[in-house]
């Protein structure tokens, strides 16, 4: 069986009827087939010759409208893994005897369009360089870490991460947009080499509409891997200064401030977060840039719009430590605003990764389990969705949604970053809708 096999035809499909399960997708106008991104852009026409194995067929359509065909490999072609050995790589800090695709590490370009997954250009070729401009593969989002050429080598343990810029370079000027990351690794690629890795992304404006700036997460599964250490408060501020200054310099000559710290920083720098507009667009939210800041403004618009749920149930949150405060704030305005509305809220310490992890969306559902069992969680407890795959509803270490309802008798309800579903939720609204993203088994967990 190939990549290119169709699985399903929608019976809205114009080929519907036509083709069936099993057939093969050869070609489209003339043009061979060999991976999704072939297949999206050679049907984005309105008139359409295909080739499958059962045969040929015309096909007219809108411009744009998608053909309405699953085939069995979402990618149409293998997914291509990471030839890094970063040194602050998080999957390599993973315990032994988790899921096998928790230590799958994707470079895949065609997941970066698709996805937005993050990649370090490190694997392509010239030619597939070419292809991505050919095909206008655009935005990609690309793992910078730094610039300095020799640094990055080191950084990411790659003989060829030496070629980022002049990649980078040629992508942009054939228009294709990047948005980058830089995990800032204290001693290495902070301070001065942070400074000159902002200053050549800038040039690429705006090719380069936003960089994040994230600090390196470390598990307490380090034994044997490169040695790291995590930011302290003043380090994190010194870091939150320079990159505040460089984009607010970047503002005055681009408009944009194109370079923003995630929100971690300012956790760890005991500072208040920027205000709604610092954020421009909140293009690097998926990187933990503005998302409580977003989460905030969004529920403070939702308080407004009030609460009709007559007696709404009471619940419990429980979420990272990072961000207890955070929600704490939010259930004692919901409270003051409508009595009615009554919750707890609870820090999970991460355990199982180590103490140094403290986001939301890594903690297990052991974590969860053993520091709520003896808790008041009143009728629901409230959970971020991000700390459970979709369609398994598990959370990282394989205990099922249903095996924490059980454990801790208490429904539990996973709630999107989104401040309006969180007071829905708080109000006892729940939209339990399972969201399923294609392609998501190649989704970094």
């Amino acid at each position: 069986m190939t990549e290119n096999t169709v699985k399903n035809v929608d019976k809205t499909s114009p080929l519907y009827g036509k083709i069936h399960k099993g057939d093969v997708l050869l070609s489209i106008n003339g043009q061979k087939i060999t991976d999704v991104l072939d297949y999206k852009y050679y049907s984005y026409d309105c008139k359409l010759d295909l080739v499958f194995s059962s045969g040929e067929y015309h096909v007219e359509k809108a411009e744009g409208m998608d053909l309405g065909i699953d085939f069995e490999d979402y990618l149409m072609d293998a997914p291509r893994s990471c030839a890094n050995k970063c040194i602050f790589c998080f999957i390599d800090q993973l315990p032994k005897g988790m899921r096998k695709t928790m230590y799958f590490k994707d470079d895949d370009a065609r997941l970066s369009f698709l996805l937005g997954n993050y990649i370090t250009l490190t694997n392509l070729s010239d030619r597939e360089i070419q292809r991505i401009i050919d095909l206008k593969i655009s935005p990609v989002n690309v793992s910078v870490h730094t610039t300095n050429p020799e640094l990055r080598i080191k950084m990411l343990n790659n003989r060829f991460a030496d070629k980022l810029m002049d990649r980078m370079k040629r992508m942009a000027d054939g228009g294709i947009e990047m948005n980058c990351q830089i995990v800032c690794c204290p001693g290495i690629n902070d301070e001065e080499e942070l400074l000159r890795s902002m200053q050549d992304l800038a040039e690429l404006y705006p090719q380069v509409p936003s960089v994040s700036i994230v600090p390196v997460g470390l598990t307490k599964f380090r034994e044997g891997l490169y040695p790291l250490t995590p930011f302290t408060k003043e380090h994190a501020e010194r870091t939150l200064h320079l990159v505040e200054s460089f984009a607010d310099s970047c503002r005055e000559k681009y408009g944009s401030r194109i370079f923003f710290c995630g929100d971690e920083f300012y956790i760890k720098a005991g500072r208040e977060f920027p205000p709604d507009e610092y954020y421009e667009n909140y293009t690097q939210l998926e990187n933990g840039v503005g998302m409580v800041r977003l989460l905030e403004t969004e529920f403070n618009s939702a308080l407004a719009l009030g609460c009709d749920t007559e007696n709404p149930p009471k619940f419990s949150i429980a979420c990272g430590t990072s961000v207890k405060s955070l929600f704490e704030k939010l259930v004692f305005t919901a409270h003051s605003k409508y009595g009615k509305i009554k919750g707890n809220v609870y820090a999970i310490e991460n355990d199982f990764f180590g103490h140094q992890i403290n986001v939301t969306g890594l903690i297990t559902g052991q974590d969860l389990i053993a520091q709520l069992k003896d808790k008041d969680l009143g009728q629901v407890l409230l959970i971020s969705e991000n700390c459970i795959r979709r369609q398994e509803r598990d959370f990282l270490d394989d205990i099922t949604l249903a095996q924490a309802e059980q454990a801790l008798n208490v429904k539990i309800v996973p709630v999107e970053q989104d401040g309006f579903a969180l007071f829905d939720a708080m109000c006892g609204i729940y939209n339990t809708e399972i969201k399923v993203k294609y392609g998501e088994e190649y989704l970094d967990e």
